[in-house]
């Protein structure tokens, strides 16, 4: 993916003199996480004065109702590239939390909770503030997220309005037989362009900052969640080639297998993932996976193969580029690709990634699911995390990539990138709007 600040991210990957990169060095240090991973960020990011509790970046606004009521509207404050495609934050982070409150919650619980949610909408900017020319998320982004074992100890379930299933029934639904169901009871998904801010965000959740970007922090989860899993990585231009143990990973690629995942015609918009009815309307769901890539034998393609299976037998190589970058905004996925699959499959003997998935596209022709994925700290992979109006959507997407609708076969080696993606983790939350965002209750249907 073209980015935006490339000059910047040369100089910072020479910084370290043959050694470790200073973005190598905050990857690092956001894994680590905790006082010092926060010690080292502040450290790395090159301002010897600047504290978590010193007000030096830019702060939400003093009226927190000026915010959208939907938690997963992040496009108006993302970073876009020359072409007009969001660009995620660098630093990012999956909290999976496990409810140690009262039970069920009661009003005090709701009120901590709320009360930390907005201390870090004060303390920082939405990701770019809203700015349309920025080339850095000076701010912070995140959600928070319910599952079905947290819905569970109310009586009665969720809205018809919404479905949830466990993330036991989706791994058997897709036949995932040796992944794992994760059955956190919530999640938070933090998203920064500077690591300090992130794991300052974290601290303060959890009660270990009194202050945050000269902001008092009023109100924690630590009495409520306790965290069960954290997830890291990153996202940006060449930084796998970088990260992961491969020379083969082309040095521009923004993700581990070489291309570009996000073009305009690839992702929903958030009105598509957004729930229109119900108490939980202006809400939308989460599907949070962790996927491994094995990258030798997908490598062992050269390019022309990896295209072909990538994106599909019809794109050629020389207009896609070597990471997808001559595309622009458009995937080139058109509906005679979609229709030449199993032809492409009998007569080329390979089916492409992108081709597949556009048996899944809606009434309009787009992907009805908006991936808010990242590259995996700790081995090529990544953290998949997808939101769409109803699971079911996603569920559609992840068919159509197993090609169940492709009637010829091919070898597994040509089927897209099957062969080289495993699932071993997979969780699924309902996202409220903003305004029901601490521990929510179900509510019956309006």
């Amino acid at each position: 993916m073209p980015c935006p600040h490339s000059n910047r991210q040369d100089s910072d990957d020479r910084e370290a003199g043959g050694g470790l990169s200073r973005r190598q060095m905050i990857r690092a240090a956001v894994a680590i996480g905790g006082a010092g991973g926060l010690s080292a960020c502040l450290d790395r990011e090159g301002n010897a004065t600047e504290t978590p509790e010193s007000g030096t970046h830019p702060t939400g606004p003093e009226d927190l109702s000026t915010l959208p009521d939907r938690q997963h509207a992040w496009v108006e404050w993302l970073v876009r590239d020359r072409f007009g495609n969001t660009v995620l934050p660098q630093h990012q982070a999956i909290l999976l939390l496990d409810y140690v409150g009262p039970d069920p919650p009661d009003e005090g619980a709701r009120t901590a909770v709320e009360s930390a949610f907005r201390t870090l909408e004060r303390a920082f900017q939405r990701g770019t503030g809203g700015d349309t020319s920025a080339v850095q998320h000076e701010g912070l982004l995140f959600v928070v997220g319910y599952s079905p074992s947290y819905f569970s100890r109310f009586e009665p379930s969720l809205p018809e309005s919404v479905t949830l299933p466990t993330p036991e029934a989706v791994l058997d639904e897709l036949g995932e037989t040796d992944a794992s169901a994760d059955n956190a009871d919530a999640v938070v998904h933090l998203a920064s362009g500077l690591g300090s801010i992130l794991l300052a965000a974290e601290e303060a959740l959890f009660g270990d900052l009194e202050r945050i970007n000269g902001v008092t922090v009023e109100g924690t989860l630590k009495e409520y969640f306790e965290i069960s899993q954290r997830r890291t990585g990153f996202f940006g231009r060449a930084q796998p080639a970088q990260k992961y143990d491969s020379e083969n990973i082309p040095e521009k690629a923004p993700l581990s297998m070489g291309f570009k995942s996000s073009y305009t015609d690839t992702l929903a918009t958030e009105d598509r993932v957004t729930i229109r009815n119900g108490p939980f309307s202006g809400g939308t769901t989460m599907q949070v996976s962790r996927l491994e890539h094995d990258l030798e034998p997908w490598y062992e393609h050269d390019h022309e193969g990896r295209v072909h299976r990538m994106y599909s037998p019809e794109h050629d190589p020389d207009t896609v580029g070597e990471v997808g970058e001559n595309l622009a905004t458009d995937s080139g996925m058109t509906e005679g690709i979609a229709e030449r699959v199993t032809e492409d499959a009998r007569e080329k003997n390979v089916v492409g990634h992108g081709q597949k998935l556009l048996h899944a596209r809606d009434e309009d022709f787009r992907q009805p699911i908006l991936r808010r994925d990242f590259n995996a700290t700790e081995a090529p992979g990544l953290h998949f995390d997808s939101w769409q109006r109803d699971l079911g959507d996603f569920l559609d997407v992840r068919k159509a990539m197993n090609g169940e609708h492709v009637a010829a076969d091919v070898p597994d080696e040509n089927d897209g990138i099957l062969e080289f993606v495993t699932v071993t983790n997979r969780a699924t939350f309902l996202m409220p709007p903003r305004s029901y965002r601490a521990l929510p209750v179900p509510q019956p249907e309006r």
